[in-house]
């Protein structure tokens, strides 16, 4: 049952068209290892899911994805994606453009296997209007209360980046907000899995370690070591995020050549290349983790 396999033959697995749930939110935790495996692939056409960070604007940029729906798409400090502002202005990407608890609770509907969750978020809005499939429904206690239908979001696949795992996809994750990727998991067909560290076997036998497993293993079909594997995202526990660089990266929107260049430079040669860029792994593990 050793489920470990590099990143070449992950995203090996993945084809076309497909339904891509991405953990982590924002600039944190996510699994942008697996991300720069995708932008050196062939792979196209994708349905992109997510609370979104760098990984949106990148497969953007690349030309990736058909379509994208999220919560929303920021680096934080940098409060919308450049090359996600830059698809979404110029109508190259269709958007599913969704309330934050409105995304939660449709990927929840697909963990638990039901259609739709019913909700009051996104009544007197404007997202019915935005997304004309939304439907509303009548409470069976009381007629005259309305709400609406927020639909399942299956995924084909979720990517997600842990702290540690072992050889049989039994994973931790550190940190303060680990939030939503339990629901990736469980909406999924099959998660692969990138790893800070690969143990022999795990220890959850105590609720301090058993608590930092947020999914079971059985939904784990591939494991990747991926040591800085989140940057230039947060890694809890390991290193923060790198605004420096994603600054750099940001400053590529709208600019083709640019990005090629940052391509070329951070992506095209593997990961060992990428962290070399960057002046080695040491470097990266000394970026300070924020504090909110």
């Amino acid at each position: 049952m050793d489920k470990r396999t590099d990143l070449q033959g992950a995203i090996g697995t993945l084809r076309d068209g497909m339904t891509i749930g991405i953990g982590g939110w924002g600039p944190r935790r996510k699994p942008m290892a697996l991300i720069r495996e995708i932008l050196r692939s062939d792979l196209k056409d994708l349905h992109i899911v997510c609370y979104g960070g760098p990984e949106v604007g990148m497969l953007c940029a690349a030309g990736k994805v058909s379509k994208i729906t999220y919560g929303f798409v920021s680096l934080d400090r940098i409060p919308l994606e450049p090359w996600f502002r830059k698809a979404r202005e110029a109508a190259t990407v269709k958007v599913n453009e969704l309330d934050e608890g409105m995304f939660l609770l449709g990927l929840r509907a697909a963990a638990e296997g039901v259609p739709f969750a019913p909700t009051y978020a996104g009544m007197g809005t404007s997202v019915p209007q935005i997304n004309p499939y939304l439907k509303t429904v009548t409470s069976p206690y009381d007629p005259q209360d309305i709400l609406l239908a927020m639909p399942a979001i299956p995924l084909d696949v979720a990517l997600i980046h842990v702290s540690r795992a072992d050889p049989l996809g039994n994973t931790q994750t550190e940190g303060p907000d680990p939030f939503f990727d339990d629901l990736f998991a469980r909406a999924a067909k099959q998660t692969i899995v990138s790893a800070e560290e690969i143990v022999e076997r795990m220890d959850l036998s105590h609720s301090d370690s058993a608590n930092k497993s947020l999914f079971h293993r059985g939904l784990v079909k591939t494991v990747v070591p991926a040591p800085l594997g989140a940057h230039p995202t947060t890694a809890h526990g390991n290193y923060g995020w790198d605004m420096e660089h994603l600054k750099t990266y940001g400053a590529t929107a709208g600019d083709a050549e640019a990005w090629e260049s940052y391509f070329k430079t951070y992506i095209a040669d593997g990961e060992e290349a990428y962290q070399a860029a960057l002046g080695g792994a040491e470097t990266i593990r000394q970026i300070p983790i924020p504090v909110f």
